[in-house]
């Protein structure tokens, strides 16, 4: 059955069809409804054919009424002063700018800024009198410098974690030729290894749920030697354990058995049509200690491939508590990610997308202060995700601590992704997160792959402009005092100058004045992730 997004290009089809044999029988006014219906009808076959638009290869003709919307929607914005609800300002000057610099398009703008610099949590860089000339725009850092056999050297830069099947292949296959080609890293999503990662051959961080996908055994715990299988491809850079997630931090997930199809059956180690489910918490250890045993040991069994873990900062006992198991044991990882509560490019409950997990700047400054409070800094790299799209988002959460960034929202606009939000239905109308074959041909790879390698490679290029006029050689040299926040309309504030920042090696002699270590570093074990007693006597206090 034809679907019905293809109706009207059909119905132009057999309407030209039917006007032009009327009007060969004799009745030339046929000619008036034939010749119209030809030429949308070619439209529409060009539509399908193209391969630059994934959205007018699925709704050929119907598409180029959404472009002639778009075409003079500044004007109607501008003379009748209509409202936008359609997406926040924040997402749509996000797509716009990615959309220009994957399509290597110019991406400046007249006439000044058109945000208001008056307006409380306006950021900005501040720039040099005596600007640089860095040598490149290819920003790297060594990660596993300290105890992996096999360090990394990553881009600045990267894809976030996003896994097939909630992609589609061509959206799979598309990243990761696009990383390959730009030398950045494409993480695997819990999803674990597909035939289409494999097949474009870039680099691959594997990350690893609670539902070991890649490497589990038939009742969903961990498999040591299917570990070792994926993880001694050469491929796999990194080894990634996901305790938590931004968008549903201590949250499962289910993938039902009808959307269990072979390929996603492979990838994950499952039965075709049984229900994948990813359980809340992992089973292959409960504490701390447990944690980074598991970590070391996947380290070991990977031959030396840096490993870490990546989370959502929720309980910050919890998190203390795997710091001081790190001086307990003596183990670090190698990376640590944080991810923040308002990232999340899938489906998720409204209430967790909204209101579980700690935003990316409390969450990154809680990890980054804490390894620096006892003397682990230098030894952990650590990696961020949560909304970073542009340039200027990279310098920021660079200069609050982190060494890396990782993005799936920049790189899914980069695919094409409008924003539909219909991710979770299968109905996805570019191609992107969808296993319908139909509508995932619409995501030509060769033409998405490339815009993702262009998109990163104008970041980048952006970001070195950033550093250059800041009067720095390398974005590892940004800091808290580079970034300015307005916090009122008559003040301003460096972030090293709104936040608390920990001194080396605090931790390990004193407490620090912030009420977060003051009240729960003492309380932290290292041998539990549950709540201290102490902690229920606070209910009702005014601590943070």
């Amino acid at each position: 059955m034809l679907p019905s997004r293809y109706f009207v290009f059909a119905l132009c089809v057999i309407g030209c069809l039917v006007a032009a044999v009327f009007a060969l029988k004799g009745q030339p006014v046929y000619w008036t409804a034939a010749i119209p219906l030809a030429a949308l009808s070619l439209v529409g076959l060009r539509d399908v054919t193209q391969t630059r638009q994934a959205i007018r290869r699925n709704y050929p003709i119907v598409s180029h009424f959404r472009f002639l919307f778009e075409s003079f929607r500044p004007e109607i914005r501008q003379y009748l002063l209509e409202d936008d609800t359609e997406e926040t300002p924040f997402s749509r000057v996000q797509r716009s700018i990615v959309y220009q610099r994957a399509k290597n398009a110019v991406d400046k703008r007249a006439f000044g800024t058109q945000l208001n610099v008056y307006e409380p949590n306006y950021e900005w860089i501040n720039h040099s009198m005596a600007p640089t000339e860095p040598k490149g725009h290819d920003f790297r850092i060594d990660i596993g410098h300290v105890h992996a056999k096999l360090p990394y050297s990553a881009s600045v830069y990267n894809i976030s974690a996003m896994s097939f099947g909630a992609l589609s292949a061509n959206a799979v296959r598309a990243l990761n030729a696009g990383a390959k080609k730009g030398g950045f890293f494409h993480d695997t999503g819990e999803g674990s290894i597909s035939r289409y990662h494999r097949e474009m051959g870039g680099d691959l961080v594997w990350e690893i749920g609670s539902g070991y996908f890649g490497c589990r055994n038939r009742d969903g715990t961990f498999n040591l030697e299917r570990f070792i299988e994926n993880a001694s491809q050469p491929q796999v850079k990194m080894i990634e354990l996901k305790l938590s997630q931004g968008a549903k931090p201590g949250h499962g997930g289910v993938l039902p058995g009808a959307k269990v199809t072979p390929e996603i059956a492979e990838a994950r180690g499952v039965m075709v049509g049984e229900d994948c489910i990813s359980p809340a918490k992992h089973s292959a250890f409960n504490s701390p200690i447990g944690l980074l045993e598991f970590i070391k040991q996947l380290r070991d069994a990977s031959g030396g491939k840096p490993t870490g873990f990546k989370l959502s900062i929720g309980h910050p006992w919890e998190w203390f508590g795997i710091a001081k198991a790190m001086l307990e044991t003596g183990i670090t990882p190698d990376f640590i990610v944080v991810d923040g509560g308002e990232g999340g490019t899938g489906a998720a409950p409204l209430e967790f997308t909204d209101h579980v997990g700690a935003p990316l700047r409390e969450a990154l400054m809680l990890v980054h202060n804490t390894l620096v409070g006892i003397g682990k800094r230098q030894q952990v790299r650590i990696g961020a995700s949560g909304k970073i799209v542009t340039a200027f988002d990279v310098a920021r959460t660079l200069a609050m601590g982190a060494d890396w960034c990782n993005s799936a929202r920049g790189f899914m606009f980069a695919l094409g992704c409008i924003q539909a939000q219909t991710c979770h239905s299968g109905k996805c109308p570019t191609g992107v997160t969808t296993q319908d074959l139909l509508r995932q041909r619409a995501l030509v790879v060769p033409d998405k792959s490339e815009r993702v390698y262009q998109f990163h490679l104008n970041t980048m290029k952006a970001l070195k402009e950033l550093i250059a006029a800041a009067g720095l050689m390398h974005p590892n040299e940004l800091g808290p005092e580079h970034v300015i926040r307005r916090v009122s309309s008559t003040e301003v504030r460096s972030l090293a100058a709104l936040h608390g920042w920990a001194r080396p090696n605090e931790l390990l002699s004193d407490t620090p004045d912030h009420p977060v270590f003051k009240v729960f570093w003492k309380v932290a074990r290292a041998d539990t992730f549950h709540a201290p007693e102490h902690t229920l006597s606070l209910r009702g206090s005014k601590l943070v």
